[in-house]
């Protein structure tokens, strides 16, 4: 059988030598076969040999069989932003995903405040990680696969990340995950005050949520041009809204009492403060 062992020149010296010489070569990602077959030792060995350096902030797995080198100016966080590597773990575990909800507005520069998670959709069920400083949430959705994305360049490659209209809609479907409403406004504040949404893109993609997410979209928009002084024509949106309309309550789990506007149908049932 031919020894299919490395050259020595093209090996790190050793374990521990190991996140360094990756990164010599602009190499973000590493398996335990690939490792096993660099450190010239049995893939069972790869772990046990990696551990040490795994301790001192060198390399980190994110998922079984996978690791991870941590330049030096990440060591202190245990691990790289989730940013440089989320595109090649779910490329590794098979599965599609977009990059959603506050992190995504903070790719599209529109994030008020650092988010504290990074935030995934996707339609498989998968634990949230968190790897030193950084803390990956998993949110499953059945539709993920089918949602609009763009690809946003990272210091390692790319990653998928929801349009702007598509996160606008995310947003405020999930508002508990976005931080409140007012959050949102102020978001979608940001968004407005810059034109930087497509409101036929938004109607068209409107059809595909449900309605009541359509019509807090709506009055939310509508609420926080007036917040900053412009105007946006949202009779496209106003149309997806007023075809599937019920009266629909601002706050989802609050009383079904308030104030109702008859545009967007929504029952203004507490109070929305975007920070401007």
């Amino acid at each position: 059988m031919a020894d299919r062992r490395l050259p020595v020149t093209e090996r790190p010296d050793g374990p521990r030598d190991l996140a360094d010489w990756l990164l010599a070569r602009g190499r973000h990602w590493i398996t335990s076969q690939e490792a096993a077959a660099l450190l010239d030792i049995p893939p069972a060995h790869v772990s046990p040999s990696l551990a040490r350096w795994r301790k001192r902030g060198l390399l980190f797995s994110p998922t079984k069989g996978v690791y991870v080198p941590i330049p030096p100016e990440y060591r202190s966080w245990g691990a790289v932003p989730a940013s440089h590597f989320i595109d090649l773990l779910m490329r590794h575990l098979g599965h599609d995903y977009y990059v959603c909800l506050l992190t995504a507005a903070e790719a599209h520069g529109f994030a008020h405040q650092k988010p504290q998670r990074f935030q995934v959709m996707t339609p498989a069920r998968l634990r949230d990680r968190t790897f030193g400083r950084v803390h990956v949430l998993f949110i499953t959705s059945s539709v993920a696969g089918s949602r609009p994305t763009i690809d946003k360049n990272t210091p390692t490659g790319t990653m998928r990340v929801s349009t702007r209209e598509a996160t606008v809609l995310d947003l405020v479907s999930r508002p508990l995950d976005s931080g409140g409403l007012s959050n949102v406004a102020t978001i979608l504040a940001e968004m407005v005050q810059d034109q930087a949404l497509d409101v036929e893109d938004l109607a068209d993609l409107a059809t595909a949520y449900p309605a009541a997410v359509v019509q807090r979209t709506g009055w939310l928009l509508e609420l926080v041009a007036r917040e900053v002084g412009t105007t946006i024509e949202l009779g496209p949106l106003a149309r997806v809204a007023g075809t599937r309309s019920t009266r629909t309550p601002l706050e989802a789990h609050g009383p079904r009492t308030g104030r109702l506007d008859e545009r967007w149908g929504v029952i203004v049932n507490g109070p929305v403060e975007p920070d401007l």
